[in-house]
């Protein structure tokens, strides 16, 4: 009798523990979860989520690995259809969209989508950016807002009391804050403008003047789900005007001088728009910079760019349910506000409280805040998006160092109209099209 009752009691517990492995790490022994990401500076975050899940799961390993952005995309190209990329990505909706549309990546579980969607807890357009006809695949985890950066010093200096207000003013101001050597070779940028890179980049960079200037890279058609090239049109025309003449006529930047947030840690640019991520990174390697942020310029309208970064599972991942909970543990709130703190990247989550970080390093200020007419605007989740971007980016990259374009409208209406010419081409082909 006791040897059939110890029987029973030794099923049961076998019975138990396969009920309960589906939904256990513990319960399948040691576990590894591999993490990929585009922005190297987030490794300190990674590392420290990493810990703090495994004092809550020790049987919990990791492998993350971060790479340089294009670098990180062009991976992501060879492995997610080969099905060998890591259990959870890291990536822009403009670098994956095309993987979600191909049917490589999964989308969110139903208690994944509970808790994106709850109310309050992110905005309208962060999940409207995440989704694909009708359907969620990633959860928000950080936002790329641009501001403009300035250096407090170079401004006093220049007799400047405080940023400028409109593109116009901007534009005066980068002219007073440039300074050259006895030749004549600029020492020190005005404001430095993205003019070279590889990728997208260029074309992102150029939008933050484009949009304020009342042109967009991509205008929905009448029928919703269409779009045409939004650049063609005196919006864009003085947006690559601008350029043109900061580099070939008042040469307040130039091709040959250090650019982007080196170049401002460095005291070689007076200003220059970024993200939320020059903070953090500049508390590293230029403590003593004096600096303060505010938002971006006005012109026919005004507005600043959102580009929301998400956390994927992916088809590769050996333990799904495990690697959503570890998505899910990354964007707790405490989680949230550690990278803020210590990275600087603003939490895609609009219900975590920040104003404690925010009172004790106050150039996040202009990167949380709002007004009736700022406008947001960011990528738009289809496919062809990332190519047409950079094929734009390419066109624009060589305007940049077409002196010829200096005091030439119908030169520069042409680039614009040849570069909205191809953008239209490729949204044709990816039945994208439409007036």
């Amino acid at each position: 009798m006791v040897k059939r009752v110890g029987i029973v009691f030794v099923a049961l517990m076998v019975l138990t523990g396969m009920l309960f492995a589906g939904g256990s790490s513990e319960a399948k022994g040691k576990e590894t979860l591999s993490v990929w990401c585009g922005y190297p500076e987030m490794e300190a975050f990674y590392k420290h989520a990493a810990e703090e899940y495994k004092k809550l799961h020790p049987n919990v390993e990791f492998n993350i690995v971060t790479h340089p952005l294009r670098e990180f995309e062009q991976k992501l190209s060879a492995t997610i259809p080969s099905n060998t990329v890591a259990d959870i990505i890291d990536v822009s909706v403009y670098a994956n969209q095309k993987f979600i549309e191909a049917g490589f990546i999964p989308r969110m579980p139903e208690k994944v989508g509970s808790f994106v969607n709850a109310p309050g807890r992110y905005s309208d357009f962060a999940r409207k950016n995440n989704s694909y006809k009708g359907v969620m695949y990633g959860v928000p985890f950080f936002q790329g807002r641009t501001a403009l950066f300035y250096n407090t010093d170079m401004f006093a200096e220049a007799g400047l009391s405080g940023p400028p207000k409109t593109m116009a003013e901007m534009y005066e101001y980068a002219k007073k804050l440039a300074r050259r050597d006895g030749a004549g070779n600029l020492t020190r940028s005005g404001h430095s403008l993205r003019l070279s890179g590889q990728g997208s980049g260029v074309a992102e960079k150029w939008w933050f003047v484009l949009y304020p200037m009342g042109g967009t890279i991509l205008k929905e058609g009448k029928t919703p789900g269409t779009y045409h090239a939004g650049y063609n049109n005196d919006g864009g025309r003085n947006a690559l005007k601008y350029y043109v003449d900061a580099v070939h006529k008042d040469k307040w930047d130039d091709h040959k001088i250090k650019h982007d947030a080196e170049a401002f840690q460095l005291g070689l640019t007076a200003m220059f728009f970024r993200e939320s991520w020059v903070i953090g990174d500049t508390a590293k390697k230029a403590p003593n910079l004096k600096f303060k942020t505010a938002l971006v310029p006005r012109d026919a309208r005004w507005g600043r760019i959102t580009n929301i970064q998400n956390l994927y599972v992916t088809k590769a991942a050996k333990n799904p349910d495990l690697a959503w909970d570890f998505v899910l543990f990354m964007v707790n709130d405490a989680n949230q506000k550690w990278m803020l703190d210590n990275v600087g990247w603003l939490p895609a989550r609009m219900d975590v409280d920040l104003k404690e970080i925010i009172a004790r390093k106050p150039q996040f200020e202009a990167f949380v805040a709002t007004a009736p007419d700022y406008e947001e605007f960011g990528y738009i989740p289809i496919g062809p998006f990332d190519e047409l971007a950079t094929r734009l980016a390419e066109r624009l990259v060589a305007a940049f160092m077409d002196a010829s374009l200096a005091n030439n409208p119908a030169g520069i209406a042409k680039v614009i109209a040849d570069a909205a010419e191809e953008t239209n081409q490729i949204l044709k082909r990816s039945n994208f099209y439409g007036e």
